[in-house]
C-alpha cells in the first residue's frame, strides 16, 4: 500500500487569468491514477490546499506527524516545489528510517495540456516501490536524496547540489 498525501502547490493550482492569479484547487492525484490505470494499492488524503510559499513551520509540523504515525511504509507527498526540499529537510529532523518518502510536484498544473504533473507522479509512484527507505525527491525523472538537490529557477527543473 502506497499512500500519498497532497499539499497543493502547482500540481493543483487553477489559474483564473493572465496575470496569474490562482488558487490551489482539488487535488489532481486520482484522476491521473485512474486515467492511467494504476492497479496497485493506494490511498490519497489531501493535508493542505496551499502554495509551498505560503506554507510555515505548523504546516511542516502537521505533514511530518502525519508521515510519522502512517502504518505504510511507502509515501509520497505531493508538494509545491518551491518548498519541498525545506519541507523534506524539516521531516529528516524525526527518525523516519523505516520510511520510504518521496516528495513530486510540477513545474506546469496537472490541469494544463502541457503539465509534468502526470509524468512526475508516475515516476514517483514507480520511485517509492524501488528506494531503500530514505526521503527523497523525484523530479524531471530523476531522484535526488533530499539534501543533494537544489531547485534551478531559471532552468525550472532540479538539479544535484554541487
Amino acid at each position: 500500500m502506497i499512500t500519498i498525501y497532497t499539499t497543493g502547490g502547482t500540481f493543483d493550482k487553477i489559474y483564473f487569468d493572465a496575470k496569474s492569479e490562482f488558487s490551489v484547487g482539488e487535488p489532481q492525484a486520482q484522476p491521473i491514477l485512474e486515467q492511467a490505470g494504476v492497479n496497485i494499492s493506494y490511498q490519497i488524503e489531501s493535508l493542505l490546499r496551499k502554495d509551498s510559499l505560503d506554507m510555515d513551520e505548523a504546516d511542516r509540523l502537521m505533514i511530518r506527524e502525519k508521515v510519522a504515525a502512517c502504518s505504510n511504509q511507502r509515501i509520497i507527498i505531493i508538494h509545491g516545489t518551491d518548498g519541498m526540499v525545506a519541507t523534506a529537510k524539516y521531516l529528516s529532523q524525526k527518525d523516519l528510517r523505516n520510511k520510504i518518502i518521496v516528495f513530486v510536484g510540477a513545474m506546469q498544473p496537472a490541469r494544463m495540456r502541457k503539465s509534468d504533473a502526470p509524468f512526475n507522479l508516475g515516476f514517483a509512484i514507480a520511485s517509492v516501490q524501488l528506494l531503500e527507505p530514505g526521503i527523497f525527491i523525484a523530479m524531471n525523472g530523476q531522484v535526488f536524496q533530499h539534501d543533494k538537490v537544489v531547485k534551478d529557477v531559471v532552468a525550472s527543473q532540479f538539479k544535484p547540489l554541487t
